[in-house]
């Protein structure tokens, strides 16, 4: 699964795909994670920004899963700064590629697994969870 041309756009089966495998993950999930969401917006994109990329200090759009944007709830106080809305994106392309490198190919079980793991990785960023805390339940 090589890198496409920056400007290049997914193909409509792959994103239908995609989208199917996460109305089903988001239909499994318990309800209190679902509620979640309805506070912490889920935005999917097909792949993350230039921008994004730079700031984060990556060079292949494939890298990334997801990304948490917001002030996470261990870090907010009430004598703080007006605090920005939270936002969960998560990018196919990248989850794509990581199924594929976990698993040697793209299934569908380990589509829906990975895509369920990038979004409860992304909420455990919200709550404050760091990339290491996230490694040791297994959402790494």
């Amino acid at each position: 699964m090589d890198d496409h041309a920056a400007g290049e756009i997914m193909e409509k089966v792959h994103r239908d795909n995609f989208d199917y495998y996460l109305e089903l993950v988001l239909a499994n999930l318990p309800p209190n994670i679902a509620q979640l969401l309805d506070r912490v917006p889920m935005i999917v994109e097909d792949y993350p920004s230039d921008a994004q990329l730079k700031k984060l200090g990556l060079h292949h759009r494939r890298q990334l899963c997801g990304l948490y944007t917001g002030i996470p709830l261990t870090h907010r106080s009430i004598e703080g700064p007006a605090v920005p809305s939270d936002a969960i994106q998560i990018f196919r392309e990248g989850i794509l590629a990581q199924t594929h490198h976990v698993n040697g190919s793209i299934t569908p079980d380990g589509l829906a697994e990975q895509i369920r793991i990038t979004i409860l990785h992304e909420l455990g960023h919200h709550f404050g969870m760091t990339e290491e805390d996230l490694d040791e339940i297994g959402y790494g």
